[in-house]
């Protein structure tokens, strides 16, 4: 019994690093866009991963074998999508526009099976509340809904108003949950002394108050300070 145990937990330590490895070498696409191929290699991938760790019938070369060959083919297949579009169009299909100039598009509403309430909820995932604002909605190889509005229902932008702006850059965490991250704080070329007049000017006194703190690239200071113990009243931070 203890022999099946320890060959078990070998078997997925092992499958789990391999299948890992396999993973970064096929790249981020697989789980951050998600097209209709990457979606089959996925659940390929798990069944095979599953199989490799439980299945006593199934011997490890076999499934080692196997997620190879699928790691393998999904590295060619993105290696060949990068050079032919034809052969991309038959793996990852095509965009699809949904909304044009404000109506819809019947026929490839039909094509992607979508109905109009999916459709609505799509729109208001993006800001867009009325199909009359919209100039097109076009439905990505990945699932997402992409929305542009027409001109005249833009947001205005500093640009169009002439208005100069600065950019505040990427925040970096400084404090979280009271402990100074020492790295970020010195990336940003900044020291603890400069951190606590800032945190004094904002009526902190004390660093462990300090749930969270990023610094801008412009050396603004965001802080949130960490709630006190008094009971949350009923809805006051949400829907219940």
């Amino acid at each position: 019994m203890e022999n099946v145990i320890g060959y078990t937990i070998m078997r997925a330590v092992i499958v789990y690093v391999l299948a890992l490895i396999l993973a970064r070498m096929m790249g981020r696409k697989l789980i951050s866009q998600m097209t209709f191929f990457d979606f089959v290699v996925g659940v390929s991938m798990g069944s095979l991963v599953a199989n490799a760790m439980v299945d006593p019938s199934n011997s490890s070369s076999t499934s080692v074998i196997s997620l190879i060959a699928i790691s393998i083919l999904t590295i060619a297949v993105a290696f060949i999508n990068t050079k032919s579009f034809n052969f991309r169009k038959l793996t990852d299909s095509e965009p699809i526009t949904i909304v044009e100039n404000g109506k819809i598009v019947e026929e490839n509403m039909k094509n992607t099976r979508m109905t109009v309430s999916e459709l609505m909820m799509k729109m208001r995932e993006k800001n867009a509340f009325s199909l009359a604002d919209v100039e097109f909605a076009i439905m990505e190889t990945d699932g997402q809904l992409s929305v542009l509005p027409k001109a005249d229902k833009k947001p205005l932008t500093p640009a169009q108003m002439n208005i100069k702006t600065t950019s505040e850059g990427l925040m970096k965490d400084v404090i979280i949950d009271g402990n100074i991250m020492n790295e970020n704080l010195k990336s940003t070329g900044m020291d603890e002394n400069w951190l606590n007049s800032e945190l004094k000017k904002q009526g902190i006194q004390n660093i462990s108050d300090v749930f969270y703190a990023g610094v801008y690239a412009n050396k603004k200071l965001h802080v949130s300070r960490k709630s006190n113990n008094e009971n949350e009243k009923h809805g006051q931070y949400g829907m219940e």
